[in-house]
């Protein structure tokens, strides 16, 4: 008999905290987050009021500064979920599971749903977190954000969203690719690469193109304030929604038409 799809999820969840690789990405996640984001905070503190930096004082971004080690983090936030799939294809004990719950279908939206729940929680919790610690930091000497202020809480529970659908961007790559050090490389290109790449065409294509990026779209997304360059934080998050939907859905194509 086929299991339901509560104790299909349920499985997963056991699996999904008791597992060694992820346990080590979700702390990884956390580390870089909150380590990277300090560092970053005592270091404009610590050189605010040097001569010359009125400019960037003019320009500069509480909320988004606090939240800089999310530029590292996003990276563990994908491995999470791609190892969530590719370590059992690596280890061969999708033949386990697959024997156990035979319906692939439902075998992913349990895993999309235990890693997307979880992650939007562990996501919040830091991001507030480092929000939180920053302003601290910056409290007396540099100029701080607060939740009352237009687009700041909205912001930072954007950046925990972007967590969370990186990490199920990360389950559907792995699901299509099936292995973990290529579907990291993937990954990885996607938001460090592929950018870097895009700043050598001409304007007039680079500025179209960068908006569509995924990093790109999580900076539009924890950003209090639009900027020209990117979309508004609602379109970037409908961009991102369809990225991880359409590649999701592909990696359910492919498991089901694959052997194990």
């Amino acid at each position: 008999m086929n299991p339901t799809l509560w104790s299909t999820i349920h499985s997963e969840w056991i699996k999904f905290r008791t597992v060694r690789s992820t346990v080590t990405g979700l702390a990884t996640l956390i580390v870089l987050t909150l380590g990277i984001g300090v560092i970053i905070c005592l270091a404009i503190k610590a050189h605010w009021g040097d001569p010359g930096s009125h400019f960037d004082h003019l320009l500069f971004d509480p909320t988004s500064v606090s939240l800089g080690g999310l530029f590292l983090a996003q990276f563990a936030a994908g491995a999470v979920g791609i190892i969530t799939i590719t370590s059992e294809y690596n280890t061969g004990s999708i033949r386990t599971t697959l024997s156990a719950v035979p319906h692939r279908a439902r075998l992913v939206v349990a895993k999309t749903v235990v890693l997307f729940a979880s992650l939007t929680v562990i996501g919040e919790v830091v991001v507030f977190a480092a929000f939180t610690i920053g302003q601290a930091i910056f409290r007396g000497t540099v100029p701080t954000a607060s939740f009352n202020q237009a687009g700041v809480l909205r912001a930072v529970l954007m950046a925990g969203l972007y967590v969370a659908l990186l990490t199920v961007l990360g389950l559907g790559i792995g699901l299509i690719l099936r292995t973990t050090a290529f579907s990291i490389i993937v990954f990885t290109t996607l938001l460090l690469i592929l950018p870097i790449i895009v700043n050598f065409l001409p304007s007039s294509l680079k500025d179209g193109i960068n908006k569509f990026l995924p990093a790109n779209l999580g900076s539009a997304m924890y950003a209090p304030l639009p900027t020209a360059q990117n979309f508004s934080w609602g379109v970037a998050t409908l961009v991102l929604l369809s990225y991880v939907a359409v590649v999701i859905v592909v990696g359910t194509v492919l498991m089901q038409r694959r052997d194990a």
